[in-house]
């Protein structure tokens, strides 16, 4: 049966290559972005490679009532999402007390007002329905504090703490809720973040955006409540809860770098 998948933030990275995982399939698509000429060119491209139907919504998800604004237009659209993957995000470098304000408020709206909105609203769907699946794009940044990047790392505890509680609420509905948690990736996270340089990511071979979504497609399908892409990104994220706190904000700290 052809489902359809709504993802936001899908104009690159992660969010455009689960758009190519699930039109390979043969899903159809609901893409939301805020830049939509570049939804419009995957959606040609995805309507011609496989013969899917693709909706696009140019809307800038951290702006107050644009959740929704989009789901209204799914709505009137007669659209029924069967897969939400909420994928839309971004983080910031640098000390908090230096940081711009006005983007932190824009992260916190975007990595969790808006993931959290749209979970209310398609969740309930879902539930009358007795089908569905929710995945929520968290990170490895959710089991630590980081020390350079406060409030993104936090917006992330929230996405993954959330994903679970939800996953667990329904879990006798049909429905099931994902938290993928990718570590560092090819894509364009480190350049809005200011990170380019950082030693996270420089001169180191990280895994591809289509690798992480391949993984995080699947990881959605089998309905695993968390998943973490990679081994040593697994094995990292679950011994935290074993070290001492003061232990894990040094850790955090030396792997984030420092700020210059």
């Amino acid at each position: 049966m052809k489902t359809t998948a709504l993802i936001t933030g899908a104009s690159g990275g992660i969010g455009m290559e689960l758009a190519r995982v699930h039109a390979k399939k043969g899903g159809d698509l609901v893409l939301v972005a805020r830049n939509k000429g570049k939804l419009d060119e995957i959606k040609k491209e995805l309507e011609s490679l496989y013969n899917v139907s693709v909706h696009t919504i140019g809307k800038d998800l951290s702006l107050e009532n644009s959740v929704k604004e989009v789901h209204l237009e799914t709505t009137q659209a007669n659209i029924q999402i069967d897969y939400l993957i909420n994928n839309a995000g971004f983080g910031d470098f640098g000390m908090f007390w230096e940081t711009d304000g006005n983007k932190e408020l824009e992260m916190i709206n975007l990595n969790i007002t808006a993931l959290t909105l749209l979970t209310k609203l398609y969740l309930k769907e879902m539930v009358t329905r007795g089908s569905g699946k929710i995945m929520n794009v968290a990170s490895t940044a959710a089991f630590q504090p980081g020390p350079t990047m406060a409030v993104y790392c936090a917006t992330k505890a929230y996405v993954l703490s959330f994903s679970e509680a939800i996953s667990n609420e329904v879990s006798d509905k049909g429905v099931t809720v994902t938290a993928l948690c990718p570590g560092a990736t090819e894509s364009g996270f480190q350049m809005a973040a200011g990170m380019e340089n950082n030693e996270l990511f420089k001169g180191k071979k990280l895994p591809t955006s289509k690798e992480v979504a391949e993984y995080g497609y699947a990881a959605m399908l089998k309905g695993k409540t968390v998943a973490i892409h990679g081994f040593i990104n697994y094995m990292m994220a679950t011994s935290v809860g074993f070290l001492p706190r003061a232990l894990v904000l040094k850790v955090s700290r030396m792997v984030l770098g420092k700020v210059k």
